[in-house]
């Protein structure tokens, strides 16, 4: 599919017509309407602003397929919930520290079949979130439709999606082991500076060790290792309300097995 074409689909799919784009993008319609029938194509630096508002990625912009990891696919597409539907004990610390006493806005980071992103919304706060696999953004949509709330769900990968938008809340948990190692440092400090002051970054991120056995399958679904202690060090500017590191069994596909995660919550200061 080539460039003209993903910008129309996903124009049409958010319901914006050819001039409520282009005010976004601060170009004319008749801009829009030559990328759109091919005539010409965006400039290079409208990419990732492009991408942004219609909810993609600049590869997937560009015609490119998203490469999901595959590991999450499978079980996501059968009818009951792999994580279930009680939401994450960090969501609870979350509440804790910013209570949703005014409208606060959330993004929530790989939110799988989006339980924690329901969870947000239900309690008053304004949900974001994305995931790279399809199959667990429609389960989020259909959870929140069935909660009566709205969550703002769309498919992303978090390498390649930057942010427009600030938040007061940034939330994910055991999706960063797969970000790129190369892009950490420029991924995190993006997400900080899209931080509303005072705001919230609450993160819980796989930690390899010597004694905790990592099964050939996840090894082979783009998995990058973090070290213990790691996360916190990208926040040491930041005042850090939470850093823990748990051991804790798992039974996740069926099969006993035993994770480490380090827990981190940080205020901006």
């Amino acid at each position: 599919m080539n460039i003209g074409n993903v910008i129309v689909t996903k124009r049409k799919e958010l319901g914006l017509t050819q001039q409520g784009l282009a005010d976004k993008l601060h170009v004319s319609y008749q801009a829009v309407s030559k990328w759109e029938n091919e005539s010409s194509c965006p400039e290079v630096y409208l990419l990732p602003q492009i991408a942004d508002i219609l909810h993609t990625s600049v590869d997937a912009l560009l015609g490119y397929e998203f490469k999901t990891h595959g590991y999450y696919d499978d079980r996501y597409k059968e009818e009951e919930y792999f994580w279930g539907l009680q939401p994450n004990e960090t969501c609870y610390e979350i509440m804790k520290l910013k209570a949703p006493t005014k409208p606060l806005k959330v993004l929530d980071i790989g939110c799988g079949e989006g339980k924690d992103a329901v969870f947000f919304a239900k309690n008053g706060y304004q949900v974001t979130a994305f995931d790279l696999s399809a199959d667990g953004i429609e389960k989020g949509k259909r959870l929140s439709e069935k909660a009566g709330v709205h969550v703002d769900f769309f498919q992303a990968d978090l390498n390649d999606y930057r942010l427009q938008d600030n938040y007061d809340i940034i939330f994910s948990s055991g999706v960063f082991d797969y970000m790129k190692p190369d892009l950490r440092e420029g991924i995190i400090d993006h997400l900080k500076e899209h931080t509303n002051e005072n705001g919230l970054n609450a993160i819980k991120v796989f930690v390899d060790k010597p004694f905790i056995e990592v099964s050939d399958k996840k090894k082979k679904s783009y998995r990058y290792s973090w070290k213990s202690g790691e996360i916190f060090t990208y926040y040491h500017d930041w005042v850090i309300s939470q850093m823990n590191e748990v051991i804790y069994d798992c039974n996740s596909g069926g099969v006993p097995h035993k994770h480490c995660i380090d827990i981190m919550i940080a205020t901006k200061p």
